[in-house]
């Protein structure tokens, strides 16, 4: 596969982290406290191939040990039934859609050691580079300042009070307490203020893959549509400052196609804002199709694995979408065929399963659990599945995409009185993209079913419905919260027995805060 550029594939190549497998990989990092002048950088290469290890830690993002499932398995959007004995795990895939999460539950451990991996290594590459005092350093800190505080802004929006570490140079006891959500907000947007001078405004080529100061703007952009959240104040005059220092700059467009942003060689697509340049053999980690497919759907796509018959998407979500609406090819749906156009029939599909042998996924669901049918619920088909792939894909992943920015200027001017206008205008310019009709008006529940079937399956859902005031509602599998507690996860058991000066989020069993 072409890659953009040769420093992108110097920044990846040979630093690559392995995907995960299923839900139980553990990522905690082993961290050292020295750092000895012989593990210093001598050369530039050395200093590029240092900086692509601080990038290769996100690569594990696109498989579903961590950020995927917490914000969309425990939303309206996606679920992961138990199949008999297949993803049934301890009971915490249907804890996570239920929202009775608990402190022992892997992936609440997987999400926070993946953001802390990220930081430490950030905390060691800026302190080698700072100690090295050479010429251009200064810009490899601030790249690497910028991504610490993406790994920051997760982790204040997924666990609230957390610890912030900046230092490498530690004793090997250290064992920081919880900083408060707003310490961590504030961190992290002194952090992207202070370092975004210093940031390349240049888009693409070796800047591909990298964060920029564009990606700045749009994690400052989502960190202040979301204050209230975090910090009970609203700050939408300065997210809207920052969609529309991305917006204005003229750098990213909508594509003409909305599948420009999903197919295999997609990393010419205008609005890829920050991506991982994922490759199947120089740099793995996206399995979805291995999340989300079929055991038999590998006759599909000549796949050289077996998928692990996992993910689906709610039936009430799938028919949000209009049957003219381009954007319903996210989901395959239907009876199942192999690449030659034989039906591929399941051979060991449940007697009551009212499909039979013949594969065919199904809107309806079931059950939860644990007895759900092999072949029930759409899957995810928002990415191209290549035919003869690997269980990694090649294609590309936006952590940030302009459709996004878009349609968080829409909320910023609809939460500020538009019901018309511009903020109507934004919201119908990606309808039309869709081949649907456009809204007369903006309400909020047209708006966020809108925001939600654009951004389906992109890491957004959760905080979205938390937002908008929704995530503690019922919907299918799901009974209404009896707590809003659940809109922050619990500090994860081995992270509270490792260090005891860490105090439990409100409303969870475990941990001094308990």
């Amino acid at each position: 596969m072409n890659r953009v550029t040769y420093i992108v594939k110097v920044l990846f190549l040979g630093l690559v982290v392995s995907a995960f497998s299923v839900a139980c990989t553990d990522v905690e990092e082993e961290i050292f406290s020295e750092v000895t002048p012989d593990q210093f950088f001598q050369t530039e290469a050395e200093f590029v191939s240092a900086l692509g290890n601080a990038y290769t830690q996100l690569n594990s993002i696109g498989a579903n040990g961590n950020i995927f499932s917490l914000q969309g398995v425990t939303s309206d959007e996606m679920v992961v039934p138990t199949r008999g004995q297949d993803w049934d795990d301890g009971g915490h895939w249907r804890r996570l859609h239920t929202h009775e999460y608990q402190w022992e539950d892997p992936i609440i451990n997987n999400g926070w050691t993946f953001c802390y991996g990220g930081i430490s290594t950030c905390n060691r590459l800026i302190f080698q580079f700072d100690e090295l005092g050479v010429e251009g350093a200064e810009e490899f800190i601030a790249e690497l300042r910028a991504l610490r505080a993406m790994y920051y802004y997760w982790l204040v929006d997924l666990y609230g009070n957390v610890p912030i570490v900046t230092d490498f140079d530690v004793p090997a006891d250290f064992a920081p307490a919880n900083n408060t959500r707003q310490e961590v907000y504030n961190l992290v947007e002194q952090e992207l203020m202070e370092v975004m001078p210093q940031l390349t405004q240049e888009v693409g080529g070796s800047a591909y893959g990298r964060v920029n100061y564009y990606t700045a703007q749009a994690i400052l952009a989502k960190l202040y549509l979301n204050a209230e959240v975090y910090t009970g104040t609203t700050q939408l005059d300065k997210a809207l400052t920052a969609v529309d220092e991305i917006i204005n700059s003229g750098q990213y467009s909508l594509a003409p196609d909305y599948y420009d942003n999903f197919v295999v060689d997609n990393q010419s697509s205008p609005e890829f804002i920050f991506a991982i340049p994922y490759d199947q053999v120089f740099q793995q980690g996206f399995n979805i199709p291995m999340m989300t497919l079929h055991y038999g759907s590998q006759a599909t796509y000549n796949l050289t694995a077996q998928p692990w018959n996992g993910f689906a998407s709610l039936q009430e979500f799938y028919e949000s979408y209009e049957d003219s609406d381009v954007r319903k090819a996210n989901f395959i749906v239907g009876p199942q065929f192999s690449a030659s156009g034989e039906r591929i029939l399941d051979n060991g599909a449940e007697a009551g399963d009212p499909d039979g042998p013949p594969l065919t996924f199904t809107p309806e669901i079931n059950e939860l659990g644990p007895q759900a049918f092999r072949q029930a619920g759409v899957r995810i088909g928002k990415w191209e599945f290549e035919l003869g792939s690997t269980e990694d894909l090649n294609n590309d992943l936006a952590l940030f995409r302009y459709t996004d920015i878009v349609l968080m200027k829409a909320e910023i001017l609809f939460r500020q009185g538009q019901t018309g206008g511009e903020a109507l205008a934004l919201v119908n310019q990606i309808r039309e993209r869709a081949g649907v009709a456009p809204f007369t008006e903006l309400t909020e529940e047209n708006f966020l079913a809108e925001r939600g079937r654009e951004m389906f399956a992109e890491y957004t859902r959760r905080s979205d419905l938390i937002r908008f005031g929704r995530y503690n509602e019922a919907w299918q599998f799901k009974p209404q919260d009896p707590s809003n507690h659940v809109n922050i996860f619990p500090i994860p058991r081995p992270q509270i027995e490792s260090n005891p000066n860490l105090v439990q989020n409100p409303g969870y069993a475990g941990g001094s805060g308990g």
